[in-house]
């Protein structure tokens, strides 16, 4: 069963919600804890903590905002070789805008959890602004996104990281030369796919047109040179862990001579993109995939 909070859990708004659990929230996203660690805390540290702590659990069924049956894409799981991954086999979903093609890639790459509906519906946003999108499952070598991102933590943490990295870098590949594909590529990714943008702008090289990171770890500073897509690094601003890594990224940006731009979204906390849950940000959330879509739209033209 897909994450869903009881019915008996009121809806909160980030404003409701103590700073100190989102605090730890963010904590046992990365790891740092598990759930029943998680809800204990939250009751401990303020009055309604526990509400607050279960109110951030994500809400998938109200987070949709693109049709599974709009007409105006077409969607399937595709599966398809990954020499190195996990199991040399990958899973992902793709989705075109209806027509004939070809059309500019974008690859969306998930958080730390697997192909939830959240990325899923990325990918169809992404699709219906005119290219095609492959949201890639790099837990499909162990069955797949489980349902819950309880487990899915749990299945992802479990897998060898360089990979899990392979099996990323080979669905880039893969989709850059689909028959529908101009071969332009671009690169999105939340969270633990942030990082991966990163990481992949640095070993793709001149295959990759162009890289939007979501407070994403930065690429290894010895790594840095060999990017040669243009970057648009976008932060949140209450996320000390994440946005500590940039000014040596930036540094090495530089130094290198690279294209990048950065953001930092004011009232923000990590994960402020994804809206199924109270991190959400409605107005920065739209101007940083305002800012994505017309940035990929300039670069991958």
């Amino acid at each position: 069963m897909l994450d869903q909070p009881d019915t008996e859990v009121p809806a909160l708004t980030q404003g409701e919600i103590d700073r100190r659990v989102f605090e730890l929230y963010d904590e046992y996203c990365h790891g740092g804890m598990d759930r029943r660690t998680f809800l204990a805390r939250a009751a401990a540290v303020t009055v309604g903590g526990l509400a607050m702590a279960q109110a951030l659990f994500p809400r998938y069924a109200d987070a949709q905002t693109v049709s599974f049956t709009d007409p105006k894409i077409k969607a399937k799981y595709v599966t398809y070789p990954s020499p190195g991954g996990t199991s040399g086999t990958m899973r992902g979903y793709l989705v075109q805008p209806t027509g004939a093609g070809p059309f500019p890639t974008v690859l969306v790459v998930h958080e730390n959890r697997g192909l939830n509906p959240y990325i899923e519906d990325v990918a169809r946003r992404a699709a219906l602004e005119g290219f095609l999108a492959l949201a890639p499952d790099g837990l499909s070598p162990v069955g797949g996104y489980p349902g819950n991102d309880d487990d899915g933590r749990t299945l992802q943490a479990g897998l060898d990281p360089a990979k899990l990295r392979t099996d990323m870098l080979n669905s880039a590949r893969y989709l850059k030369t689909l028959p529908l594909s101009t071969g332009k590529l671009g690169v999105t990714g939340f969270c633990w796919g942030g990082g991966t943008t990163n990481f992949l702008a640095a070993t793709l090289g001149a295959d990759m047109n162009a890289g939007v990171p979501f407070y994403g770890a930065a690429a290894e500073t010895a790594s840095v040179p060999a990017i040669q897509a243009p970057l648009l690094v976008q932060y949140a601003q209450d996320d000390e862990r994440i946005n500590a890594m940039w000014p040596a990224f930036e540094a090495a940006l530089k130094a290198g001579n690279k294209s990048y731009e950065m953001f930092i979204y004011p009232g923000t906390q990590h994960g402020f993109h994804n809206n199924s849950t109270p991190r959400y940000n409605e107005a920065q959330a739209k101007i940083a995939w305002d800012r994505t879509i017309a940035f990929f739209k300039k670069n991958l033209a």
